[in-house]
């Protein structure tokens, strides 16, 4: 028997992920609420969201509001995703190495990790095995631990280049049929972190590009504000920031200048 979510009920899971992760969820996601937590109240064997809220705000549930979290924070994506960022992140690559400064680049809403794998693909192509590093980050632990695995089906990696395929993956073989594992050697230059960008960020140090794709979208004003803020105080003067292409700055910071559609650098 399927489970409905009333109005009521959905208004509390929607303060829930709002004061978790800051994430605003329009009435459109009721749906999406009611199927991805649909399986929790199967495992709990609860006959409504209601029963399933009460038990998130019950002692000791800090293990079922972490997978609450990740359920309802979890987005699809996939490799070498909007082109235009990987070109400019391969010229300011290229000028790095010209200078022989090192690169640190965050995907700082990495979710899986095929972000963050692109990024590593790029620098090893230019930079080699040194120089360079990728931090990875997400509020879900349950995304983190398939991005550390870097094991994906094979249509997530349409768009990886050919060649970079070839170098940096592996094609699974028998049971692992229809798969790709990125290559060990390159999976140990990423590191992933559990981050909650809507609360004091950890010491992550500064990064000379920040990749903070799709993510705005989720937040209302005042708390896009407070994110940008705290992931703009780390990256370096000169450095560049990089948002989704249905995301804008307006009205959000002034703290970097606009170079071209979703592509910012900071004087």
């Amino acid at each position: 028997m399927t489970t409905t979510i009333t109005d009521q009920e959905f208004s509390k899971f929607q303060r829930f992920i709002f004061e978790a992760a800051g994430i605003t969820l329009a009435p459109a996601k009721k749906a999406l609420v009611s199927g991805r937590l649909s399986k929790r109240l199967q495992a709990h064997q609860l006959s409504s969201y209601g029963q399933y809220f009460d038990l998130l705000s019950s002692d000791g549930a800090a293990a079922e509001v972490q997978t609450a979290v990740d359920l309802l924070t979890t987005n699809e994506t996939y490799f070498f995703r909007e082109p235009k960022h990987f070109e400019l992140l391969r010229r300011l690559a290229m000028a790095a190495r010209v200078a022989a400064t090192p690169l640190r680049v965050w995907s700082a809403a990495s979710s899986t990790g095929e972000e963050s794998y692109s990024i590593a693909m790029v620098l090893a192509d230019v930079l080699g095995d040194t120089g360079w590093e990728v931090v990875g980050s997400d509020i879900s632990s349950r995304v983190l631990q398939r991005a550390r695995a870097g094991h994906y089906p094979m249509e997530r990696g349409r768009n990886i280049p050919a060649d970079y395929l070839k170098r940096f993956c592996l094609k699974g073989q028998d049971d692992q049929a229809g798969t790709l594992l990125v290559q060990r050697a390159l999976r140990q230059r990423v590191s992933f972190a559990q981050v909650n960008l809507n609360t004091d960020l950890p010491r992550l140090g500064s990064f000379d590009i920040i990749f903070l794709r799709n993510v705005m979208i989720y937040f209302n004003g005042d708390t896009k504000r407070e994110v940008v803020n705290r992931v703009l105080a780390l990256l370096k003067p000169g450095g560049h920031f990089c948002i989704g292409h249905s995301e804008s700055l307006n009205d959000i910071s002034t703290a970097v200048v606009q170079l071209a559609p979703s592509i910012y650098r900071k004087p």
